[in-house]
């Protein structure tokens, strides 16, 4: 098996750079769905060749925060209503599944404690107005719950996924901040972590499934 040596001789902190930047303009709504990425403007933004930019998109890619369109470059991904509206379907339906397989967690120490971590960062984050940050506490206060099943293949079936709603979720957040408070978000989260530590799995899905993840996505199909 070949190894990809263009890959491997990049310094991984040009590409990450490229990466946030990237993901960062496209959750803030900077970078608009359908809107044409060019690689010549990122690498003169940011001062970097090629290289590192076309492995980010690649990354990217893979996520779907991005498609690539052949001799045409790479653009924003575009969902339907639809397929944000699947996309959370089969978002609960692993949620349930894991909560249904955790429930009742163990006595022994904290089962919750990554999923504290987690709200807690997205809080420290949101106090500082660093909202891309707030998105990345966010996707990890769910994996955390979907984690705690312990059952490696669920979490690999939900990854994906989770990073297919990437933007949804971000723009549902940012969209109830606007419209409301920026508290709001988070108080959200504190609620569902409380009903979590009720330790009873009809509570814990009960409030995932009035979690309110679509309410500012405005979706019509």
């Amino acid at each position: 098996m070949r190894l990809r040596t263009d890959v491997a001789v990049l310094p991984p902190s040009l590409v990450e750079m490229t990466t946030r930047h990237v993901r960062s303009a496209i959750l803030s709504g900077e970078f608009e769905p359908g809107a044409r990425i060019v690689e010549e403007t990122l690498c003169a933004s940011l001062g970097t060749s090629r290289a590192p930019v076309r492995e980010a998109l690649r990354l990217l890619a893979q996520e779907g925060l991005i498609e690539h369109l052949p001799r045409r470059g790479f653009r924003v991904a575009v969902w339907s209503p639809t397929d944000v509206l699947q996309l959370f379907e089969l978002r609960r339906v692993l949620e349930r599944h894991a909560i249904e397989r955790a429930f009742p967690l163990p006595a022994e120490g904290d089962p919750l404690a990554a999923v504290r971590v987690a709200l807690g960062g997205m809080r420290a984050a949101d106090e500082r107005g660093d909202a891309f940050e707030r998105d990345e506490a966010h996707r990890r206060f769910h994996t955390a719950i979907v984690a705690l099943a312990g059952n490696r293949q669920l979490d690999l079936a939900y990854e994906p996924i989770l990073l297919k709603l990437q933007l949804p979720m971000a723009r549902n957040i940012r969209e109830e901040a606007r419209k409301t408070s920026h508290y709001n978000g988070i108080r959200r989260h504190t609620e569902l972590l409380a009903a979590l530590e009720r330790n009873d799995p009809a509570v814990a899905y009960e409030a995932l499934q009035r979690h309110g993840e679509l309410v500012y996505l405005d979706l019509e199909i």
